[in-house]
């Protein structure tokens, strides 16, 4: 497996060679940033300038070419003014499941107030419910499903954060606060992203029927 510190120290240094001072924040998400990874796992990196160009994004492209590993890189690049003016409510996953190298995010937790997580909540079990009608009808695909659940531990970490205030990142340690609904959901994701079985018609339906409760409150 890859050598996370080894390659962030590495992505660092071409980072302020590419961009300096520029730089705002510079951070981890994902697998990587959970400590859960696995030999596929993308790197999942975030990196805010103090603004953003179509320049600057050829110029981190052209940076990310030269790196190691440049298959697996993946992320979020953004602007200082556009990730202020963002939505709040995709703001806070955002915030939670980022570990920061360089620089914080901690003026944004203003903007993550209770009406906020309570939006992450209801737009995240809406999309999944479309998602698993769509699937469940047209493209009938186990990939679609796995990210379907994928998005759903996210709902979960978000409605168990409005429960008890606290973001748990790690989903072993979701699983200790999480209720019996919420337990299953991120079991079967756990289980399906580990194994790659799936008994697509059950679980889908589970998921779909889990989304309809979420909806209705």
């Amino acid at each position: 497996m890859i050598d996370i510190t080894s390659f962030i120290e590495g992505f660092s240094s071409e980072l302020d060679k590419c961009f300096g001072e520029r730089v705002w924040f510079f951070g981890l998400q994902g697998s990587y940033g959970r400590g859960e990874a696995t030999e596929s796992s993308d790197i999942d990196l975030v990196v805010i300038l103090d603004e953003l160009t179509s320049s600057d994004i050829e110029s981190y492209n052209n940076m990310l070419d030269a790196m190691p590993h440049r298959e697996l890189i993946c992320g979020f690049l953004s602007g200082k003014k556009e990730i202020f003016n963002w939505e709040p409510s995709d703001l806070f996953q955002f915030y939670y499941d980022t570990k920061p190298i360089k620089g914080t995010l901690d003026e944004l937790l203003p903007l993550l107030d209770g009406n906020a997580v309570d939006r992450a909540i209801k737009t995240g079990a809406c999309n999944i419910y479309h998602g698993c009608i769509h699937n469940m009808l047209y493209e009938k695909s186990e990939d679609i499903l796995i990210g379907l659940y994928k998005s759903a531990s996210f709902v979960v970490q978000a409605s168990v954060f409005r429960r008890t205030g606290k973001y748990f990142k790690n989903k072993k340690d979701l699983l200790c606060v999480a209720d019996n609904d919420e337990r299953r959901i991120i079991e079967i994701y756990t289980d399906i992203k580990n194994t790659g079985e799936i008994s697509f018609s059950e679980i889908a339906e589970l998921l779909f029927n889990w989304a309809t409760r979420m909806i209705e409150g």
